[in-house]
């Protein structure tokens, strides 16, 4: 590797795997919404079921942290952003759907742990969750949540 004497713009060669995981799951999650029929399943989708709320942003998220967020995937059912703050590095994502995040959390079980919140994720070792969750909230995912004992830190 060569010198980057500010450290800018450099994203470690082990977290460069999670946006294709993203863009996967993306794929994934859309053709599986585009696989359910459509006609006479009720009414508009709402963001976890919560009618007129709208699910937080990767820059929100991030603000909440004290990060701008370098965006990696920019889609319509999921947004993930890449932060580094004196807490440690980190990846943000956000879900258009409860679907969608559902989707994701059943193809990414090797990212443990992670924070899990209402329609978000942030993926990072032990140590930076602790801090982060102190500002976000969420539960604390300690292993695959598709085991019969999965621990939520709490």
């Amino acid at each position: 590797m060569r010198p980057n004497p500010g450290g800018e713009g450099c994203v470690p060669p082990h977290m460069t795997t999670f946006p294709r995981l993203a863009a996967l799951v993306l794929l994934a999650g859309l053709a599986a919404a585009c696989s359910q029929g459509s006609g006479s399943g009720g009414g508009p989708a709402v963001a976890g079921g919560r009618a007129g709320a709208a699910p937080p942003s990767v820059e929100q998220l991030a603000a909440k942290v004290g990060c701008k967020p370098r965006i990696q995937v920019n889609a319509a059912e999921l947004r993930t952003g890449y932060c580094r703050t004196p807490d440690g590095e980190f990846f943000v994502t956000t879900f258009a759907s409860q679907a969608g995040k559902d989707a994701w959390m059943d193809a990414a079980p090797e990212y443990n742990p992670h924070l899990v919140g209402d329609l978000w994720t942030v993926l990072s070792g032990r140590q930076v969750l602790d801090l982060l969750r102190e500002r976000l909230g969420g539960d604390l995912h300690l292993t695959d949540h598709r085991t019969k004992r999965m621990r939520v830190a709490g």
